[in-house]
């Protein structure tokens, strides 16, 4: 069983709850017969309904999906891309899916340079690349679906006409991101009630989306690829001076790939291969797991000082190595082995912040949910436009906005991660699954950003070194360091920064100030959870959805 005894030593006088878990928000869901956890209540209720038709957990995670981006546009869409992992019952093997888009093949460097830009822009029409979701979402359905697409997105297609009341965190993020690219043609006769963004409780009604969804259910994935929404988005990124065009999206297609472990105190823990970041958060754990990170106990400078000595280590090698392996020939294996942690472990200094480190030399605002059902399987899916709403660019009547991928390539010349036409960009969003003696044990993730995978690496610290459960693994106060160098370019040369949540106590905190570590308050970066457990011996899913979203964990 995954949930190990309760936290000792020093947090013990913290415990207030009459169940005696100080962190946990409320206690966790429990139910025999199917699981979802998503960010927002809506979308979990939809992915009930299905399972409760008979629908795969599979079929559910789609529903969601669909769901999510109609009810969180700040975090999901079709304009997006998918990653996913699923545990298959009947096969009993961890499957995964890489549904992410490629650049515009018409878009070359030169370009770049002939707007004498040095960095991709964080928004407009030079960021988009290839929205990838829609073709994922056949792709698991082709393989795991029951129910008929029809079915699946019925549930958003009628609330996408009829409206649903905007939840509050959403809301907020709405706003922000209005400010920040409501100005794009179309943004506003999407997204906007009479030219502003709808405030909590307001009912929002999208029948651009409800229509776009319709083609999608009725003509399947071509209708978006090779059909008139493939042509609208066509037309439209050429008036914004943009590149993605028809031909990338007919050429589109995802690609089903290995997960890849290590095994962290006796469990696996599973994550996707380049060119998303989920093997940083195995290369922490690898470092982590040689030392007794029990013994330090949660609220400890030792401990919060390893854990970002190992974040800045393993994102070195992020910011050198990770990008689309079918451009670059990545050492996965290498990164995330057991020996290649003890050689990077020697460079963290127990009394002493790194200011820089160097990456290994090797020779030779998204969406997460998680759904389970009857049957056993288990779908671990992460969902993204990037930075919230994306692009900002809003192809007219189709009730999304395209993402901006784009905007994680780098333009230096010679990097992993070097743009290129047809190539699909280094990844941020990463789901997550742990298994142990080959048998499904959680299937989790934290939307976020740079944030993933070291919250990844938190979850599992939190539930295996001290004790917590599911939902009180989530609601923890996290540890967040910002600053390493990137796949975009950028290089630590300052140590970074260190932003704890509240609940790490004073004197910690100046003791890791003693030890050279720079803290900078911050709110709202910190991530947003949702797990699912499977208990073998008492039969019964475990689900947790945190207190930092609007979400919800339900099961039947």
């Amino acid at each position: 069983m995954l949930v190990l005894s309760m936290v000792t030593g020093p947090l013990a006088s913290a415990y207030d709850r009459v169940t005696g878990k100080p962190f946990a928000s409320r206690s966790e869901v429990i139910a025999q017969k199917g699981m979802a956890a998503t960010s927002q209540p809506l979308a979990t209720q939809v992915a009930l309904d299905i399972l409760k038709q008979g629908g795969s957990a599979v079929d559910a995670a789609i529903a969601a999906n669909a769901m999510l981006g109609l009810v969180e546009p700040t975090g999901a869409g079709i304009g997006g891309d998918l990653f996913a992992m699923v545990w298959d019952a009947e096969a009993q093997k961890l499957v995964g899916l890489n549904a992410s888009g490629r650049s515009p093949r018409q878009l070359t460097a030169e370009v770049f340079a002939e707007k004498g830009l040095n960095t991709i822009p964080k928004s407009g029409p030079l960021t988009v690349s290839v929205p990838g979701a829609v073709d994922g979402w056949f792709e698991l359905h082709k393989k795991f679906g029951k129910l008929p697409m029809t079915t699946l997105l019925t549930p958003a297609i009628e609330y996408a006409r009829e409206g649903f009341p905007v939840s509050e965190l959403i809301a907020h993020y709405w706003q922000v991101n209005t400010a920040r690219i409501g100005h794009f043609e179309g943004f506003a006769q999407t997204f906007l009630i009479n030219g502003k963004p709808p405030q909590k409780g307001d009912i929002f009604k999208n029948p651009g989306l409800a229509a776009t969804y319709e083609k999608i259910a009725t003509g399947g994935r071509d209708a978006f690829y090779k059909g008139d929404i493939a042509r609208i988005i066509d037309a439209y990124m050429k008036e914004q001076g943009g590149f993605l065009s028809y031909q990338d999206l007919a050429s589109h297609s995802s690609e089903w790939v290995e997960p890849v472990s290590a095994n962290y105190r006796g469990y696996d823990v599973w994550e996707l291969p380049p060119n998303g970041q989920g093997i940083a958060a195995l290369q922490i754990l690898n470092i982590l797991e040689r030392y007794d990170i029990e013994g330090m106990g949660f609220n400890s400078a030792d401990y919060i000082h390893t854990f970002v000595e190992a974040k800045k280590l393993a994102f070195e090698d992020r910011a050198k190595f990770y990008a689309d392996p079918a451009f670059n020939d990545i050492p996965v294996d290498w990164l995330i082995s057991k020996p290649y942690a003890a050689e990077r472990q020697q460079m963290i200094d127990p009394k002493r912040a790194a200011t820089r480190v160097d990456a290994g030399i090797y020779e030779g605002d998204t969406v997460y949910l998680t759904v389970a059902d009857s049957e056993g399987n288990m779908v671990s899916l992460i969902q993204s436009n990037y930075r919230g709403m994306g692009s900002g660019m809003t192809p007219p009547g189709l009730g999304f906005v395209l993402q901006s991928r784009g905007e994680l390539f780098t333009l230096q010349k010679g990097h992993f991660n070097e743009y290129r036409p047809g190539k699909r960009p280094f990844h941020t969003i990463i789901p997550a699954f742990v298994t142990r003696n080959a048998k499904p044990v959680l299937s989790f993730g934290v939307m976020g950003g740079g944030t993933q995978p070291q919250m990844h690496a938190q979850i599992i610290v939190n539930i295996l070194d001290f004790g917590m459960n599911v939902q009180e693994a989530g609601d923890a106060p996290r540890i967040l360091h910002s600053g390493s160098s990137s796949p975009t370019g950028a290089l630590m040369r300052d140590g970074g920064y260190v932003s704890l949540e509240s609940g790490f106590s004073e004197q910690v905190q100046r003791t890791l100030m003693n030890r050279g570590h720079r803290l900078q308050r911050t709110v709202g970066a910190f991530g947003g959870y949702q797990a699912i457990a499977w208990d073998a011996q008492k039969k019964v899913y475990i689900g947790a959805s945190e207190s930092r979203k609007d979400g919800q964990a339900a099961g039947y």
